[in-house]
Order: structure tokens, then sequence, then C-alpha cells
């Protein structure tokens, strides 16, 4: 054979092989064929989903975090695991439940022998950046970039603690400095031969509210709704919902919380309903420099003189209504300045054709009470608290205006965005990659959550409890220092007003619910024995003075 013929036959076998390759060339979807997603992780502190107008426009209006909603997939029945926010944060990044990552509450210290996803994100080739409120640990692992702040943070001239710059303190209000921080690190920092995971954490609308200046200026003027259990008397439930003191009225700070200043408060013998009434006022008002704290006396100075001369005269009721207005108009003008920091970052992704393979996740780290059963804060079971919100676009995978009612967690997003980024997620995470729910096949994912709550006695003094909840029911045990349980019928109570435990009608439902539970505990490797070496632990640290109350 002369060589032009082999050259050709060669280049003949060649054209076969590469042709028979090329059939049989598995196709890819749309977004493997766009590479692996970018994913921008957005999470505020304390924010309840019945502040977000996606949910419901009674209190407030959100249009920019609804357009992740209007663009991809609304959760209704999204909860939490321990509703309290720094183990709530390590389930997160961990994909363990509390008794098994180890941070059950916000005393307990977190391993940083844990993996969590992040890390396992820039193993394999993401560039990874978090901005804004951690909670807990002064070094994330797995980023390439952080600026956090230090614990609870600031809302003004607030400090952070950053990877290459040292401490510094940057003047301004916060959730700007965080937003223009997650800005210029997409459209400036980034490398963009990467795919990229981006934690945009917010402190609002953490306690205590102090909005931004264009806010608060606004939401002062405004009279916001009643729940109807605002009076909530707590008939028909046990001891724990009795004796948790997180009533409006009676446990919210006057001076932190209602902006009552300590002078007035000595005026009006007032007496601090904690310790740090007062304290809490001067730490957080007290950072404003001198221009920034003019202009908020101008507005909340007038706002105590009207209040000191109603007070004589007040009744309990009116006082209780009177401190709703004042909560929920700080509480929601910390949210506003939030929507906008989110428009700003969905509005950069639009801009830079990024977002058709990018995950948007916009979620809180648990819920929070707005005035439902005369309450504030979270820790309970109970749905406003135990629900958070959960929102997630992804143009190339989700179909846009969806709405799904399962019962997703906050443990299951360290598996999503593995499972997203097609990387195996390790076998002791679990939770739930949420990629199937988001392709329309998630029929067979779970139909019930497991939740543990363990930070009592403590502040607010919630029980210690763990539960099932399904979409249609709830199965509660508090204990310690109480042997309760709890039976709720959650279409026909939604606002969980009455416990059926010991109603014939729901007998069977309560064997069904008890035997779920035993198989929860066990699969996800819970049990007494836990429960006790955790309270050990805890009450050591009691005596050692440890724990804030």
């Amino acid at each position: 054979m002369n060589r032009s013929k082999l050259i050709w036959g060669m280049m003949t076998l060649v054209g076969i092989i590469s042709l028979v390759a090329f059939s049989f060339k598995p196709k890819k979807n749309k977004s493997h064929a766009m590479g692996r997603p970018n994913i921008v992780f957005i999470m505020s502190d304390d924010h309840a989903y019945q502040a977000i107008s996606a949910y419901s426009n009674k209190l407030t209006t959100t249009p920019n975090i609804d357009r992740i909603a209007n663009d991809g997939m609304l959760f209704s029945n999204a909860c939490v695991t321990n509703s309290i926010c720094a183990p709530s944060r390590a389930v997160i990044l961990t994909g363990k439940h509390s008794h098994i990552n180890g941070k059950v509450d916000n005393v307990f210290p977190f391993d940083t022998n844990n993996v969590t996803f992040p890390q396992i994100l820039q193993a394999n080739g993401y560039q990874t950046a978090m901005f804004g409120k951690l909670h807990f640990g002064n070094n994330p692992k797995g980023f390439d970039e952080f600026k956090i702040l230090p614990d609870q943070g600031s809302y003004y001239n607030p400090d952070f603690i950053t990877k290459k710059e040292g401490n510094k303190k940057i003047t301004g209000y916060v959730t700007d400095i965080i937003t223009e921080m997650t800005l210029n690190w997409l459209g400036k920092e980034r490398d963009t031969e990467k795919p990229f995971f981006l934690a945009y954490l917010h402190k609002a609308p953490h306690r205590e509210w102090l909005p931004a200046e264009r806010h608060y200026k606004e939401f002062v003027k405004k009279n916001f709704p009643e729940p109807s259990n605002l009076f909530d008397n707590y008939e028909n439930r046990g001891t724990a919902a009795k004796t948790a003191e997180m009533n409006i009225l009676t446990h919210m700070n006057w001076a932190g919380d209602s902006k009552i200043t300590p002078e007035n408060m000595d005026k009006m013998g007032l007496k601090e309903a904690h310790p740090y009434d007062k304290r809490f006022y001067n730490m957080t008002v007290g950072r404003m420099n001198a221009e920034q704290r003019s202009e908020w006396d101008k507005v909340y100075n007038p706002i105590n003189e009207d209040f000191m001369k109603q007070y004589p005269k007040m009744s309990k009721e009116e006082l209780m209504r009177w401190r709703y207005q004042r909560y929920m108009q700080d509480y929601l003008g910390c949210i506003a300045s939030v929507d906008e920091g989110v428009g700003k970052v969905l509005d950069f992704l639009k801009a830079n054709n990024l977002e058709e393979n990018t995950i948007v996740v916009y979620t809180s780290d648990q819920g929070f009470y707005l005035g439902e059963h005369g309450w504030f804060d979270k820790r309970f079971i109970y749905d406003e608290s135990f629900k958070t919100p959960l929102l997630i676009k992804w143009p190339a995978v989700i179909k846009a205006g969806t709405k799904n009612t399962q019962m997703v967690q906050n443990l299951d997003f360290a598996q999503t965005f593995l499972d997203a980024a097609g990387i195996k997620a390790p076998s002791d995470m679990q939770g739930e990659s949420l990629v199937p729910i988001f392709k329309g096949q998630g029929q067979k994912f779970r139909d019930a959550a497991y939740y543990h709550y363990y930070e009592y006695p403590g502040q607010h003094t919630v029980k210690r409890h763990y539960g099932i909840v399904t979409e249609k029911y709830k199965l509660v045990h508090f204990y310690y220092d109480v042997d309760e349980w709890e039976l709720y019928d959650r279409m026909n109570d939604k606002n969980e007003m009455k416990n059926v435990y010991n109603d014939p009608k729901y007998a069977k439902i309560k064997e069904m619910l008890h035997k779920k539970l035993v198989a929860l505990r066990l699969k996800y490797k819970d049990s007494e024995a836990i429960d006790k070496k955790y309270l050990t632990k805890y009450l050591e640290l009691e005596k050692q003075g440890k724990i804030w109350k």
C-alpha cells in the first residue's frame, strides 16, 4: 500500500470513529451544556415569611425578593431543624442535624473539624466568597474571600473581620455595606473563568432593629394590621407556651427594642425588661456618628415625647398595641433595605449575562414571630418560628412561577448545591437534594420533617422539645422539666391554637405520628442518650456562668 492510500485510509477510519463517537455522544441538558451553575445564597437573619409579599402582602411589600419567586419556585413548607441562629447556620453549612454537627445552641462552640459544603465546592474548582453575617467563627473554611461581621454585628458603622485586610470599621449602614461588598466582588474580584459560590448574608432584620435613615423616616408613619391572636391567652396549649418569655408587652426591651431612651425610661419609672435593656440601646444607637444621630433624634425624640404624654393613661391593651406598632415599624423598616440590596444583586446578574445559569436562593436562618401569640423571637416548633422563607430561581432548570408545599429543610441546602454542581455529597450528610424538585421530579421527597430545640434553661425560657411535622400534622414532645405532648392539625388549625393530642378523633393519627417520630429519631441518629449528653454539658456551662439569660 502506497503512502497516499495509507493516509487516506487512516483519515477515513478517523472519520468513521468520529462519526460513531458523535452519534453516541450523550445529550446534555441545558444547564450542563452551560457548565456548572453559579450559586448565590442570600440569607437574612430572623426574616419571617409573613414579611415577604410573595407569601402575603398584609404587612409589607418586597418587590425584589418576590422577583425570585416570580422567576423560580416558592416553597410554602420550608422549615428548619432547630430554630435558633448559630445552630441553623451550622446545619446549613454541614448538611447535618445539630446533634451530629455539635452546634446544638448558641452556647456550644462550632466544631471546626466539620467539613462544610463551601470547602467541597472550593476543592472542586468553585471560587467562593462570603460577605455579611456568619455569627460564629472568625475564619470560615472554604472561602477564597470573606468579610464578615463579628458575632451579631452592628447596624450602624459596623466592624468587619476580613480575610485579607484585617479588622476594619466601615462608616455607613450595614445592609448597604454588605451589598456594596457583594457587588464589588461580583464586578471586580471574581474569576470569570470559574463557577462561583457567593454567600450574601444580612444582619437585618435581627434584633435590636435599627432601619436605615431613608426607611425609618418612612416606616414610623405607618400603621400595621395586628395578627388575630396578638392577645393569645394560651388556652388549650401546654406549659411551654404559657411560660415562654417572649411577649411583646412584658418581655420586649423598652430602650433596646421600643427605642424609649434610657433617660426617658427613668423619668417614667419604666423598669428594664432585661438587665441589658438600656445597655443594648447605648450599644446600638450609640454607634451612630454625630450626623447619623442628629437625623435619628429628629424622628425618634418626638415618638418618645408623644409616648410620655400617653403612657399614664394607657391600658395594658393599648400598651401592647403601641409596642406592636413600634416593633413592626423598625422590623419592617430593616427589611426594606434588604429588599433593595437583593434587587441590586439580581440586576447585576441580569446585566452581566449570569442570570440563566445561576442558582439564586433567598432564605432566612429561621422564622420569626411578628406578634402571633403575642410573641417576638423564634425557638418553637410552631409555624411562625419553624417555617422559613425559601425562594429559589434557576432559569436553566426551574420553571418560573412554580410553588411547592413539600417538607424541605435547611438541612437540604448542602446536598442541593453539591448535586447541582455535579459533586457527590459525603455519605454522612443527612439532607436531601432539592434538584429533583426543581425539575418537577420530587414525588418521592420526604413526607415528614424532624425538629429538635435544645436551649433551655436559657433566654426566653422556651422548653426543650423535639417533634415531627408533615404537611397535615405536627406532633411535639416537650421534655426536661416537663413531659408533655402536643398535636396540631395544620390544615384545620392554621394558627395552632388547640392541642388535640388527647382528642379521641385523632387517636389513629397520633399513633401513626408516634411511629414515624421513632423512625425519624433512628434515621437521624438522635436519642434520649444524646439528649442527656448535651443537657449535662449545658448544665455544666450554666454552673460556670456561661449561659446568657
